[in-house]
């Protein structure tokens, strides 16, 4: 199969989108771009069109999707909700929507077991992006849309990077050009007491991302899960026991490079080793940072160089993993950064794309 990019620029997307629209018609895949990472689409309505998006990222079937909504009235089409949990929902959309919160909610017959992973929950967002909007628009249904990247790899940011991944495997990548936010949508579940509708509800926080806890806090009380490590879940699936998998990005190792990459408590816990290449994945490029003096490193990149802002960091995070997985070092060693607001996210994915958890 030949990958087909189009490209489409903001004012001007209608070829694009006609082309994109058509062939999720047709039940194929498209690549769009999204404000937080490129997205493989599919009708997440047509069981054989989801099918193929997890042939093509070579996704884990216990792996649940987002669905991409075009208009927020469409949640009350795809989920059941209550009278208070669809107060709760309204509530968050009306502050967050479109933008990079997903809600998960539960879901409607209609949606297929496939897109769940056989849960009674449906992820749901409504994205910022100006070209994943109007594709929306035209398709008519809900498209789901996972990263655009082979299972566990490093999320694409860039059309170029969706090509790099998966070329050959899917028809056609909008390049909408460079993702804003750079990491993927943060992720809740809603949970409210129909009994008593003056108790907070509960905001499971499944997935760190741009929307942080702070920004949540209005809405309820904001829970993080316990986390199991991908042993211990994988020892529950094969004993037939419930996939706790309840959003994506939850597995212990995700978003990884293929050169080994590893982060530390502390610089001094880096012993490096003779003969090993290692390149540095650095915060703002700065010696008090702990990592910059600590070795003769053979490649720097930083995430925000000199400045230490969190959003740009974000934005660099997926693609300077990329160009350090290219590099052609051994090893890669990333300094985290605070773990406050958008820093949790930024750590979480670095923890998740490290091999010395």
């Amino acid at each position: 199969m030949e990958t087909e990019i189009i490209y489409a620029e903001d004012e001007d997307a209608g070829e694009a989108v006609v082309k994109a629209s058509g062939l999720l018609q047709n039940g194929e895949l498209v690549a769009l771009p999204t404000e937080t990472v490129y997205g493989l689409g599919a009708n997440a309505l047509d069981p054989d069109a989801v099918t193929k998006i997890f042939e093509a990222k070579e996704r884990p079937s216990f792996d649940p999707l987002i669905i991409h909504l075009s208009r927020p009235e469409q949640l009350a089409e795809y989920c059941e909700l209550s009278p208070r949990l669809h107060e709760v929902a309204h509530k968050l959309i009306q502050e967050f929507w479109p933008g990079p919160l997903t809600l998960v909610l539960p879901k409607k017959e209609i949606i297929p077991d496939i897109v769940t992973s056989g849960k009674n929950t449906v992820a749901v967002r409504m994205s910022a992006h100006p070209v994943m909007q109007e594709v929306c628009r035209a398709f008519g249904y809900p498209i789901a849309a996972p990263s655009a990247n082979r299972f566990g790899r490093i999320s694409p940011t860039t059309a170029a990077a969706v090509m790099a991944e998966l070329s050959g495997k899917i028809p056609l990548i909008v390049d909408g050009g460079a993702c804003n936010n750079g990491i993927e949508s943060t992720i809740i579940r809603v949970e409210v007491d129909e009994n008593d509708p003056e108790k907070r509800p509960e905001l499971h926080l499944l997935r760190a991302g741009p929307v942080v806890k702070e920004d949540l806090q209005p809405f309820g009380k904001v829970i993080r899960p316990k986390k199991l490590s991908d042993r211990a879940r994988k020892a529950l699936l094969d004993k037939g026991e419930a996939n706790d998998v309840e959003a994506p990005g939850m597995l212990e190792s995700h978003y990884a490079p293929s050169t080994p990459l590893y982060i530390f408590d502390k610089p001094e816990d880096f012993v490096p080793e003779e003969g090993v290449s290692y390149a540095l994945l650095s915060y703002r490029g700065q010696a008090k940072d702990g990592y910059m003096e600590l070795h003769d490193w053979d490649v720097v990149e930083e995430l925000s160089p000199g400045k230490g802002k969190l959003g740009e960091a974000a934005v660099r995070l997926f693609h300077l993993m990329r160009v350090l997985d290219e590099s052609g070092a051994d090893a890669i060693v990333a300094e985290t950064v605070a773990e406050t607001g958008l820093g949790v996210a930024i750590n979480d994915r670095l923890r998740r794309a490290s091999i010395n958890k």
